[in-house]
């Protein structure tokens, strides 16, 4: 008996389930909040050079003195790398003693405090040439972000689930207070949900809970929007997270892990408290036969297999490359737009605020078309519509008067689109994976693609402060195109609706590729041939060693009774 047949038994989607699933919910609401802290802790509002050491307010009378003293456009296009808006605004032209202009790069600015008071960038200055350092920062948030799903999901697997979420949320809590006195903080892991449900409420309860994943969002907005000092702004949050310790003693262990481990006595004594919960009774015979088939499936190691099974064939191969390059771009993607709503042109809380929006609106736009539709398609359509309108983008920027009210709606408008479909993509792979790897690897392609993902995330931030210097409509060029091979590349994959999960590498080839037909190569079921033949092999030895010793304590005793 499979543990998810036993948990039917007992209500796979009872009362027990759905009260957690609500306290799993909300700290679903906690990575985002660490995530786009950064979107308002380190805004780069407008700026320009600082003239003069009373030059304190950004939109005072020295404005003036401020256009005059900006170089020209004729030489900014023909001396500078980057945009002739970055030139004029990072670097200043004097006048020498001998009248003759020269040109400088500012070394102090104004800020633009009309909605932010204060922020990490004016605080480090982390502007023109030093825009580096603040992608340098959020960059070290990913390779944390990486590195601590590695370390935790290891420390998880082997400790089990409820103490290690714990201990990531402390960790985030005091990082977060840290964080008010010094740039720095973490990131926890996720909380496997879908550990608590049978299989049949495993799409709602993964779907579900990206709500909640922008609900975070709304969350950190309204206090950005109330506290506009990213010191404070960074002890309110830490405040907000600090009640969520405490899920330690709402939330229970995985019953799902414990059996893993061969923790049963602990097991069973957490699934007949699910079973009184859901009014269901437990039935010991079906118990016992969830742990016998447990210590066959832990003494059989043959189904364990490393990274290498991800290209063990050449149809395994393409799959996982596919794969991992879906999830390097929707990464990519995803953060690149959602963290750079502070440019769509409108006041950045309420940008942020209909970002937020039109995430939740995806994922309700997605509950009913990927069980009717599929996954592929849906997908695809979202990477090609990505890839449109930021192709769109650049002929209204060029088209339509700069500046004006015309402009800016429009450019708004398709930046919710954009947002629309980023969202909407990156929510589809990680459900369009999770059934393409087969059940042996399924775990180690997902960590793999998690890996990639953060580097996605890296790029995508490193591009926003870095490339739009250069041209403001360079880094949306990127992500377009990278859209769109990522589109093409993924109709090579089969469809997974109303399919089986495969269990092994096997079945994942008997799906096929639009492009390679299926040549019949079974290297897998092979090996499972042999090993078969070879334990028949060795169980035949051990029949006939017993029916030598049989025939021989039979002649033993037919010499004794003669003699």
């Amino acid at each position: 008996m499979k543990f998810d047949d036993f948990l039917h038994t007992i209500n796979d989607f009872g009362r027990y389930q759905k009260l957690r699933y609500i306290f799993i919910c909300l700290t679903y609401m906690l990575p985002p909040i660490m995530v786009y802290t950064w979107s308002f802790t380190a805004a780069k509002p407008t700026f320009r050079c600082r003239l003069s050491e009373n030059d304190i307010e950004f939109n005072s009378n020295s404005s003036f003195l401020f256009n005059q003293s900006q170089p020209d456009e004729t030489y900014c296009t023909a001396n500078m790398k980057i945009s002739v808006k970055e030139c004029q605004r990072c670097y200043r032209k004097t006048i020498s003693d001998r009248g003759t202009a020269q040109i400088q790069a500012c070394k102090d600015f104004v800020f633009d405090r009309t909605y932010y008071q204060y922020t990490l960038v004016e605080e480090w200055l982390m502007v023109c040439d030093r825009t580096i350092y603040r992608s340098i920062v959020q960059n070290i948030f990913f390779v944390g972000y990486m590195v601590g799903s590695i370390f935790f999901g290891i420390l998880a697997d082997k400790y089990g689930r409820r103490p290690i979420m714990s201990v990531c949320i402390v960790l985030m809590v005091l990082t977060g207070f840290v964080c008010s006195f010094f740039p720095q903080k973490q990131v926890f892991g996720f909380w496997p949900i879908t550990e608590l449900v049978g299989p049949k409420n495993k799409f709602l309860t993964a779907i579900s809970v990206k709500y909640f994943f922008a609900i975070g969002q709304l969350v950190l907005v309204a206090f950005a929007y109330f506290i506009r000092e990213w010191r404070r702004l960074s002890w309110a949050l830490s405040i907000f997270t600090t009640p969520f310790i405490f899920f330690h003693f709402i939330l229970p262990e995985s019953a799902r892990w414990m059996m893993s481990k061969r923790h049963y006595i602990k097991a069973e004594k957490l699934l007949r408290h699910i079973a009184i919960t859901n009014k269901r009774p437990f039935d010991k015979q079906a118990f016992e036969q969830l742990k016998n088939e447990q210590e066959k499936s832990t003494l059989d190691q043959s189904h364990h297999m490393g990274i290498l099974g991800l290209f063990q064939t050449k149809i395994m191969f393409i799959i996982s490359m596919n794969l991992f390059f879906q999830w390097f771009v929707q990464n990519l993607v995803f953060y690149g737009v959602s963290q750079n709503t502070g440019s769509w042109g409108f006041n950045p809380y309420l940008s942020f605020t209909m970002s937020a929006l039109v995430e939740i609106l995806s994922c309700i736009v997605l509950h009913p078309l990927l069980n009717r539709v599929g996954r592929k398609l849906p997908y695809f359509i979202a990477a090609i519509c990505f890839a449109v309108i930021t192709l769109i983008i650049i002929p209204i920027q060029n088209i339509i008067i700069k500046n004006s009210e015309k402009q800016r709606i429009l450019t708004f408008i398709l930046n919710v689109l954009l947002k629309f479909f980023a969202a909407g993509s990156y929510n589809i792979i990680y459900i369009y994976a999770n059934e393409l790897f087969p059940t042996r690897i399924r775990n180690t392609g997902m960590g793999v693609c998690s890996m990639i993902a953060r580097i996605g995330a890296i790029v995508g931030t490193t591009s926003n402060d870095m490339l739009s210097r250069v041209w403001i409509n360079l880094p949306s060029v990127l992500y377009g195109i990278l859209s769109l091979i990522a589109a093409l590349s993924v109709l090579i994959l089969p469809e997974t609706l109303n399919k089986n999960l495969p269990q092994t590498i096997e079945d994942t080839e008997q799906m096929g590729l639009v492009c390679i037909p299926i040549f019949g190569t079974k290297r897998e079921s092979k090996m499972e041939e042999e090993q078969c033949n070879k334990k028949e092999h060795i169980c035949l030895q051990k029949t006939n060693a017993l029916k030598s010793t049989s025939e021989a304590d039979q002649n033993s005793n037919q010499i004794i009774k003669e003699k």
